[in-house]
This record gives C-alpha cells, sequence and structure tokens, in this order.
C-alpha cells in the first residue's frame, strides 16, 4: 500500500472550509443554507480596481512576476504604512504573496525551527496553529475570556514565556473573537517583549479597516521592536478582494529575504494582474472601504440585537473584524430527541442540520465554549438565519 507523507498528519482541514463545504453540499441538494461561517464580505471589488485590472491585461502584464512583487506594488504597500499606521518601510522590507495566508505560511516556516514554541493567545484563526504543526514548532496556548476582552494579559505572556519561545502569533482586530488591541495594551505586552530579545512577532493585520472601535493600532509602531514584528496584511477583507490573492508582509530586511527564498520554491511571484490592481486599491480614494465599514457597523448592531433576544446565549461585542463569538455551552447536554449537542461541533452541525445556518466550532478557534458566526452576509440573512437559529435552539431540552 502507499504511503503518504507524515506532514499531512500534523495538521487539520480548517473547520472554517469544512463547513463552507458541507453547507455546499446542502445547497446542491436543495436546501436553503444561510451562510454564517466563512470569513469574506458579500460586496463586490470596487469599480476602481477592476477597471485597473482591465488596463493592465491590455497593457499586457502577462509575465512572470519578480518572487517579493512588483516594485511599484512595494512602494505602494510602503506608502499605505506611512500613511495609514506613520510606520516607515522601504520596498526591501515587503514580500507580496498569493494571499495572507501564505504570507503567514512564509513567516512562519522561515522563523520556526522543530520544538520551538509559539505562543498564541486563544481563540486565534484556525490556520495559525496548524502551520506552527507544520514547521514542527509547539503551539502553546494562552487562554483569554470573554471578561477580558478576548486579550492576552502582559502577566499571561510573561508566565507562558519559556527558554523554548521563538515566536508571539496574534491578530488585531481577531478573528474570530473581535477583540481590538488598544495601544495603551500594546504598549504592555512591548514592556514584556523588551525584556526577551530573542522572541519574534507575528501581527496579523488583515481586519484593519473593519474597525469599530477607533483608529487602528499597530504593534510595529514601537520602533525598539520593530526589527522583530512581521506585519501580515492583504485585501482580502479591506477591498473585498478575497478572490484576487493577494497578501503581503513588511519586516526586517533578513526575514524578507527568508520568506522571498521559501516563495521562490513554493509559487514564486504573485498574479501579475492582481498586483497592478493592488497599486490602485492601496494608494486610491479608501472611500468604498469606508462604505463598507459603515455597512458592517449596521450589520453588527443588527446581530447583537438578534443575539440578545436568543436564550441563554452570552456575547461579546466585536470590536473589529466581522463575526460574533457567542459562548454557547448553556446549551451543552440538551437534546431535542434526536440530536445531542455535546460540544462546540454538534452545536455547529445541529444548526446547519435543523436550521440550515452553517457557522464554525469554537475548537477549531481554541475555545470550546465558543461558536463563529459572520455577519458579513446581507441584513436580510442575518435576520433569517437568526430567527431559524432562535427556533432551532428553542427545540434543545
Amino acid at each position: 500500500m502507499q504511503q503518504l507523507s507524515s506532514i499531512l498528519n500534523r495538521f487539520s482541514e480548517p473547520e472554517t472550509l469544512k463547513m463552507a463545504k458541507l453547507g455546499r453540499e446542502l445547497r446542491a441538494k436543495g436546501i436553503d443554507v444561510i451562510d454564517l461561517s466563512l470569513g469574506e464580505p458579500d460586496f463586490d471589488t470596487p469599480q476602481h480596481i477592476k477597471d485597473a485590472a482591465k488596463k493592465a491585461i491590455d497593457d499586457n502584464w502577462s509575465h512572470y512576476t519578480p518572487v517579493p512583487g512588483y516594485l511599484d506594488l512595494r512602494e505602494a504597500i510602503c506608502t499605505k504604512f506611512k500613511r495609514d499606521n506613520n510606520l516607515e518601510y522601504k520596498p526591501e522590507n515587503i514580500v507580496v504573496s498569493t494571499g495572507a495566508k501564505q504570507s503567514l505560511a512564509n513567516a512562519i516556516l522561515a522563523l520556526v525551527d522543530e520544538g520551538e514554541e509559539v505562543i498564541i493567545p486563544t481563540p486565534y484563526w484556525v490556520t495559525y496553529s496548524e502551520l506552527v504543526k507544520i514547521a514542527k514548532g509547539k503551539v502553546v496556548e494562552v487562554h483569554t475570556s470573554m471578561e477580558s476582552g478576548f486579550k492576552i494579559t502582559p502577566a499571561q505572556l510573561e508566565a507562558s514565556i519559556t527558554d523554548k519561545t521563538k515566536l508571539f502569533l496574534f491578530s488585531s482586530p481577531c478573528n474570530p473573537s473581535g477583540a481590538v488591541y488598544s495601544k495603551k495594551e500594546l504598549e504592555a505586552l512591548a514592556v514584556v517583549f523588551r525584556k526577551h530579545p530573542n522572541i519574534f512577532i507575528i501581527s496579523d493585520e488583515i481586519y484593519e479597516y473593519i474597525n469599530f472601535v477607533g483608529s487602528h493600532e499597530s504593534i510595529a509602531q514601537f520602533n525598539d521592536l520593530k526589527d522583530r514584528i512581521i506585519i501580515i496584511n492583504g485585501l482580502s477583507k479591506g477591498f473585498a478582494m478575497t478572490g484576487w490573492r493577494l497578501g503581503y508582509i513588511a519586516a526586517s530586511p533578513e526575514i524578507a529575504k527568508g520568506c522571498e527564498k521559501l516563495q521562490g520554491q513554493f509559487t514564486s511571484g504573485t498574479n501579475s494582474i492582481t498586483q497592478k490592481a493592488a497599486v490602485i486599491a492601496l494608494t486610491a480614494d479608501l472611500k468604498p472601504s469606508y462604505e463598507m465599514v459603515s455597512e458592517f457597523t449596521r450589520r453588527r448592531e443588527l446581530t447583537m440585537k438578534l443575539v440578545k433576544e436568543v436564550p441563554g446565549i452570552k456575547c461579546f461585542e466585536p470590536e473589529g473584524a466581522f463575526y460574533i463569538f457567542p459562548d454557547v455551552s448553556y446549551y451543552y447536554g440538551k437534546s431535542n430527541g434526536e440530536h445531542i449537542i455535546k460540544n462546540s461541533a454538534d452545536f455547529s452541525m445541529y444548526l446547519l442540520n435543523v436550521a440550515h445556518v452553517s457557522s464554525v466550532m469554537g475548537d477549531a478557534f481554541g475555545d470550546p465554549a465558543c461558536v463563529r458566526f459572520s455577519f458579513a452576509n446581507s441584513a436580510t440573512n442575518i435576520e433569517k438565519a437568526w430567527a431559524r437559529i432562535k427556533d432551532a435552539l428553542a427545540k434543545l431540552k
């Protein structure tokens, strides 16, 4: 019998993609499934960005691209960092990849050796832990709570550091919790990192623009830490460009070169047309992005109102991104006679099969008491979905 590589046993399929696949299978059978599982804006890419892509095709930008990205795009990314974050970067600090997920993979594989520890506050995006496992690193989960706003404290960070700690990995705004770190909170974490100069920090800022509580703060603003910080960002969330597949990092030249070397063997340079469109996305008027955020703000308010009408669910009001991550453990142990809810996976599957609403179980994000629901869907679908959820949960005794 043929034996596949052991690497396939180190990690799991993303639960987000698995739930989306199950939803599609039910739809194929004619069932009306409302998708609250995937992290994808339900908006179309703004017209001026699409026009830039069409022009790039007409101008014959159809050849292989440099591995780290076109120079004009890397310059545009530097302009964006200065404009939005007051951060100084040069093109040599930037590597463009086929989505922020590849950017994360590059950075983790470039930094983590077998047995080295990576601290990840829970809840976290499903792919973080699996990429660390692919690199043969050790995931060290630090559990946050709804009461702490789903944020790690300096004391928790300090207590989790050992002589094997290589990397700290987090997101702000956070997928799935919606937590957003303030400048004061980041400064408190920075105090700890200053005591441990050998620890790198990956800051995933892909939801930067989708912020409901103020301006975005990056931990890279602390200059003495900047050389060991890797910022992950991209176009999917803030510009409704999920299918265009473009992410990027900002890091020290040494780390950037390491990521470029890895990418040179995996995928080489990112899609040429996407890159040319990205230049316009990052340097033109951000009005379409802010209009999208305004709509997400309205949907957040609607979702919070509807969730409060469901008995037994405790919910943190997200400060950014487009998810809620409520504690649904009140329903564990309950049954409708046919389905027994023992955990978050059972809860999500029950909603999929009975309410025909897709969600993602909290275990995938490192928090088994919770389930993630997206509000990147129309207000009409959000209202319909939560009415179904409320009815389905009322049948559990």
